[in-house]
Parts: structure tokens; sequence; C-alpha cells
């Protein structure tokens, strides 16, 4: 039997296979607030085959959108549009829907050029805003110089976390997830390359990590026990000065002590010019493998995982408990279904979509050789088998 496809448990919530849609930013929301693409977006993602699907990165406060059409869930008028979509989603799928919690720090206020997909700076007259920041060091040269935050600053924030997951509870997500990796602000505090400060919030890795720890705390105060909490963390900068995969090891370690469930492991982006080795399929998978050997949190592997086979790997050799998937969801939005007729697995259809099953459709692709055919749900002019029989490369 497929292990892809088997039933998983991230803290007190049951996902019926170990397939995640990744959080993926659609820089269409207006004032925070999610529109009618979201809603699609999203429905279309829900009947994708995967059993977990993670809204995007959704910041806590208006100043931390990394930009102008950056989802929030600040408000109440976020909140009601979030609750809508959520009510609407679950009934296309059973399976289950997180949202992703964030701060871009001194990362926002940027644009995006929709024809590179690469930030840089607001200018004033677009309506730019001061970032913050742990230290007042912009990301690159031409961008705005952060305000460095004070006390008062980060106690906003940490409350503005714990706000925010309370609103993602009213509106009925599963899981939240708080995004510490990319760049953004907890990824600016837990790096000494964009953390320079001298206070309790700085310098040894102990203070780098009490903002998160801080976070997480007062998320976790609030947040349903039976209802699943990660955080994703990044795994190494990739700079001999910069946070490590032992620094990550350490952090994980204490996120499990205070009482998260999952850790998703990726890498880069806190800084540009810093030299990266090529990304390969699966090339950030050690690090879930090091969750799980140093910790008992449930670990997520994400970064370059496209191919059936090798998502089945990644879960049968017991090197992550979870493969997230962002841009082959985007290239092929019936990902897990395709996966699950490679592989041999038998998945529920949307009932609309039942005659584009394998064992009812002679064009399907996917099938695996040797697959048995589900039992049919129709009642058809040609026996289903001849459609499921069909080579995959037909």
């Amino acid at each position: 039997m497929s292990q892809l496809f088997g039933e998983g448990r991230i803290g007190g919530l049951q996902v019926e296979n170990r397939i995640v849609v990744s959080p993926m930013c659609q820089y269409s929301a207006v004032e925070g607030t999610a529109q009618p693409w979201h809603l699609i977006h999203i429905g279309n993602l829900m009947m994708s085959g995967a059993g977990l699907v993670i809204m995007e990165a959704t910041a806590v406060e208006d100043i931390g959108r990394g930009t102008l059409g950056c989802l929030g869930i600040y408000s109440d008028e976020n909140e009601r549009a979030l609750a809508e979509l959520v009510v609407t989603a679950k009934k296309l799928s059973t399976a289950k829907l997180g949202l992703q919690l964030t701060h871009a720090g001194r990362k926002a206020a940027t644009r995006t050029i929709p024809d590179r997909w690469r930030g840089e700076p607001l200018p004033l007259d677009e309506g730019a805003w001061k970032p913050v920041a742990p230290s007042a060091i912009c990301f690159d040269k031409h961008w705005q110089v952060p305000e460095e935050l004070d006390e008062e600053g980060i106690l906003r924030i940490i409350d503005a976390f714990a706000c925010s997951a309370q609103r993602a509870d009213r509106a009925g997500f599963d899981l939240i997830e708080i995004h510490g990796a990319h760049g953004y602000l907890i990824h600016n505090f837990l790096s000494p390359l964009s953390n320079r400060r001298s206070d309790k919030w700085g310098g040894s890795l102990e203070n780098r990590m009490r903002f998160a720890l801080e976070i997480v705390g007062a998320v976790r105060s609030v947040w349903p026990k039976e209802k699943a909490f990660g955080f994703r963390v990044n795994s190494t900068d990739w700079h001999p000065e910069g946070f490590s995969l032992d620094d990550a090891v350490i952090f994980a370690q204490a996120l499990e002590q205070a009482g998260l469930d999952y850790v998703v492991m990726s890498a880069g982006n806190i800084a540009p010019g810093i030299s990266i080795p090529p990304a390969t399929p699966g090339h950030q998978v050690p690090f879930a493998t090091s969750i799980k050997e140093n910790t008992g949190l449930t670990a997520m592997a994400v970064g370059m995982i496209g191919r059936f086979e090798q998502a089945e790997a990644i879960i049968a050799n017991d090197e992550a408990d979870f493969v997230a998937l962002a841009r082959p969801m985007l290239d092929n939005p019936r990902w897990g279904i395709h996966a699950a007729a490679a592989l041999g697995a038998d998945i529920a259809y949307p009932p609309q979509y039942m005659r584009a099953r394998p064992n009812n459709w002679l064009g399907f692709t996917y099938v695996h050789p040797e697959a048995k055919p589900p039992a049919s749900t129709l009642q058809l002019d040609r026996p289903p088998s001849v459609a499921w029989d069909r080579p995959r490369d037909a």
C-alpha cells in the first residue's frame, strides 16, 4: 500500500494522507482582505487530493504585509472574508485547511513585478510604509532602512500574533503555521546576520530565539489543543556567520518544549548575495530528517518535491512525516489525485468529477500498470477495467 496515502496525525488533527499544499502568496488581497480569487484558488486546491491545504502568508498587522496585495488577519473585515472562504472551501472535500501567520519585518513595503516575481522596494508615492526589524539594517541596497523595534513594539507584535490566532480559530481553520523563515521578521530576530541587538532580544542564540518562543507561547495559550500548530523554520542561512542547522535543531527542541506540534524545514533568503548550493529535487529533505532524529515533532519536508515516486519514497523511507508542495500544485492542481492513481491508491473524488476517475475514463494517463481498479460508482457503457488497465504513457 502507498505510504504517501496513509493517514497521518499532526498534534490533535487527523489528516487523511501525507500530502500538504504549501502556503503560496497570491498578492491579490485588498487592504489585507481575501477576494474572489482566493476562494477559487483555495477551492481548487481543496480538490487536489492533498490531505491538508495551508493558505498563504497572512499578516498579523497591516505594516507586517509584504506588499499591498498580501493577505491579512488583523481586522474584522479580514476575519469575516476568511470565515466565509473557510465555510465554502470545506464543503468541497474532507481536506483540512490551515493558515500561515506572518510578519514581513524588514521585507515589508515591497512590490512584485508580475513578469519576474521578484520583490523590490515599494516607492513612497505608491503607498510605502516604514518596515520594522530587530535592528536598523536594510535587506538590500536601495531598500528602506527599517525602524528598530523597541520593547513596546516587540510586545505589540507578540500580542498581534495571539490575536490573529484567535481570529483564525473563530474563522474555522484547522491549523496555523507561524512563518519563521525566508528573511521575514521572526527570522530577522533568529539570524545574527540581521539581529545586532545587545539586549535580551539579541546576542546569544538563546536571546535571539526569545522573540519566536514568546510568540509561540502567546499563540499556544489561545489556540485549541485539538487543532494543529506548527512553525516554518529556516534550517540554514547558507552563511558561516548566519543561522545554522545546528541552531535550527536546538530551536526546534525549544519549540517542542513550548508545545508546538510540527515544523516544516526550509532555508535561505535572509539576505541577497549569499552563495547557495544549487537547488535539486528534494534538496531540503535532510533538514526534515534531522528534526525527526533529534525531536519528537512531526516533520514536513519541502523544496522541489514534484514527482509522485519521490514523495512516496520520502514517506516510505521515514525521511519526513509529510511532504509539502507549492509550485507542483500550481502546475497540476490535481497532483494528489494523479499521484494516487500512479501509486495504486484509491481516494475519494468530487462527485462532479467522477467521470474523470481512472476506471471511468480511457484518457487517464497516470495509472500504475499493476494497480487494481477501484470500485466504480458510475454506470458506464463500457467495462470500467478497460480504462484502469490503460498504460500510463498511452
